[in-house]
């Protein structure tokens, strides 16, 4: 259910950044802003375990996703700039 349940925070969290950074490129699509996104939440989650603020089955809340869908997405624009 941790992996279900980090999919639909990682989903949310992608239309969330789409919405903070609307210009970080050139127009996606909502399905590559939610598979950005769920990769944010797996990031914010594997960070956050490694650090310490998540225990060993706590996933990312909707702000760490979030905040990882923003850094996931600011290195994919990044990527495709250079592309």
């Amino acid at each position: 259910m941790g992996i279900i349940w980090t999919i639909i925070i990682g989903f949310l969290a992608g239309v969330i950044a789409k919405f903070i950074m609307p210009g970080s490129n050139e127009p996606q699509g909502f399905i590559l802003t939610a598979i950005l996104g769920i990769v944010g939440a797996f990031v914010a989650t594997f960070l956050g375990q490694a650090v310490g603020w998540y225990g060993p089955n706590d996933g990312a809340g909707l702000i760490g996703a979030a905040v990882g869908a923003i850094i996931v997405l600011a290195v994919w624009g990044f990527i495709s700039k250079r592309a």
